[in-house]
């Protein structure tokens, strides 16, 4: 009896399971298929020759959505520059470097400051980060492209810091001493050894963080100035800006279901919905090769 009930308890196990994967590819699928069907009436109502235009203005009928994308582009790579080398570097001071009693304390805070919401973040850029810049560079208004980098690199580092910190130490022991014992420094262990070891996992570390950054709403909102202009030099950098999903949060609210501005609104979503599915997979791709690359060699 008690092994009918086991069984009976795996079959429901398994099948709830399966029923929540199946679950999760239905939703994605049914969030697809509302953008497709909300958006792409965008592409009967205005040409594509208008919607890659470079003006967005919709109370005058210009739907051009290159400013946009652009603005998302620039804000995302100066996130990733920032986010990059201080998340990975944290990474392997508190897996490698610090001191045990030192990391049970930074790890918490860091996954704190990665609950920390995105609202909060945009009151400080106001207040204190946007002030500051201005007063520091000379600008006429700190809401600008590189403002929001900052806060953008800030919301990606704890999620590079906490992936690439669980890649490190799942890294094999045996690695570190065989390394040692060959007479390698300690820092040559840690950069030539533990270090390439764990680069599946910093490598997906680092393109979950850019996934994040690429739909961050509010601090966009609050701190890039909100204009939709194009960026065509590097001091486009230091002026204000406007992305995708700052777009889509502001004016939402405001249109008329069913409008040529609505169905835009959403076709920016599928274009959104896009770039981040394009992340993933590309996160998955390198994950991917990269763990078959670590069976060769251990093979």
């Amino acid at each position: 009896m008690s092994a009918k009930k086991l069984n009976l308890s795996e079959v429901i196990i398994t099948k709830g399971v399966q029923i929540s994967g199946l679950s999760s590819i239905l939703f994605v699928l049914l969030i697809l298929f509302f953008l497709i069907s909300e958006g792409v009436p965008a592409l009967f109502d205005v040409p594509i020759s208008e919607l890659l235009s470079q003006r967005w203005y919709p109370i005058e009928g210009y739907y051009g959505i290159v400013p946009l994308i652009l603005g998302s582009l620039v804000v995302t790579l100066g996130a990733s520059i920032i986010a990059v080398p201080f998340g990975v570097l944290t990474a392997v001071f508190i897996a490698e470097i610090a001191p045990k009693w030192l990391a049970e304390i930074l790890k918490p805070l860091v996954e704190l400051l990665a609950g920390l919401p995105s609202v909060v973040l945009g009151f400080l850029g106001i207040l204190i980060v946007s002030p500051f810049l201005r007063d520091v560079l000379k600008l006429p208004t700190g809401l600008t492209a590189f403002t929001g980098s900052l806060l953008l690199g800030g919301i990606a580092i704890p999620t590079i810091v906490s992936i690439s910190e669980d890649a490190l130490k799942n890294v094999p022991v045996s690695y570190r001493h065989g390394s040692l014992a060959l007479g390698i420094t300690r820092w040559q262990t840690i950069w030539q050894v533990t270090v390439p070891a764990a680069r599946t996992g910093i490598l997906t570390a680092i393109m979950l963080g850019l996934g994040r950054t690429i739909g961050e709403t509010m601090t966009v909102m609050m701190v890039t100035g909100n204009a939709p202009v194009i960026p065509d030099s590097l001091r486009s950098l230091f002026l204000p800006i406007r992305t995708m999903t700052a777009t889509i949060a502001s004016e939402m609210g405001e249109v008329a279901s069913g409008s040529v501005h609505y169905h835009v609104l959403f076709f920016i979503g599928i274009v959104l919905f896009v770039f981040t599915m394009t992340v993933n997979i590309i996160a998955s791709k390198i994950s991917s090769r990269e763990i078959k690359r670590s069976e060769r060699i251990l093979s």
